[in-house]
């Protein structure tokens, strides 16, 4: 990512840091991440990692439901990663740090599991970021990519958009994500709807 669009990024989600839990979206994030759940497939003593945590909210609800849980939550907002901390309910189980997606703190193999729940969209290189999840993934580990979605014929007309607006979100059909997915040397195992456009693609090393 370039320093401009970081700082950019960064800035944005600081100053909505102090509300984010209370705003509207964070009510549909929340039933995004339940519906998450009834997929999420982990061993008894998984280590996993949620990139672009925020508050930390979908990290809380893992651990709760699966009690031998180990976390990393990874966001760009030291903002974000107070709020993250303070509402830490299983520490030391559950830590939180600062770092961007397309160059990821974390040695080899380390990871269960990755979880990237709406915020892919908003990478500015989505090709590196899929081959440092797959760098970070432990063999057969799991990435759960939670993202708005788009048909085919949409997106290449919303792509054009996003090289007029500089930094805007990208949306990705599920032809698109397999692709990406391929390009990674990642598998995908499936699609699952869960609420309106918002898709679950599960990828598999």
């Amino acid at each position: 990512m370039t320093d401009d669009f970081v700082k950019n990024k960064q800035q944005l989600f600081d100053r909505w840091a102090p509300s984010y839990d209370w705003l509207f979206p964070s009510v549909i994030y929340q039933a995004i991440h339940q519906r998450l759940l009834a997929y999420v497939n982990l061993p008894p003593t998984a280590n996993v990692l949620d990139m672009g945590c925020g508050t930390g909210r979908l990290l809380n609800r893992l651990a709760s439901q699966f009690p031998d849980l180990r976390g990393t939550g990874l966001d760009l907002s030291p903002q974000m990663l107070h709020i993250a901390r303070n509402q830490n309910c299983h520490h030391p189980r559950l830590i939180y740090i600062q770092g961007t997606a397309d160059s990821l703190p974390f040695a080899e193999a380390q990871f269960d599991a990755v979880f990237s729940t709406i915020s892919f969209l908003h990478y500015l290189e989505p090709e590196r970021v899929l081959s440092e999840v797959a760098r970070v993934l432990k063999k057969s580990g799991r990435f759960y990519l939670v993202d708005i979605t788009c048909p085919k014929n949409v997106e290449s007309r919303l792509q054009s958009l996003h090289t007029i607006a500089a930094g805007s979100i990208r949306l990705y059909s599920p032809e698109s994500r397999q692709q990406l997915g391929t390009f990674a040397q990642l598998q995908c195992l499936n699609h699952y709807s869960l609420l309106g456009p918002v898709l679950l693609t599960v990828f598999s090393k």
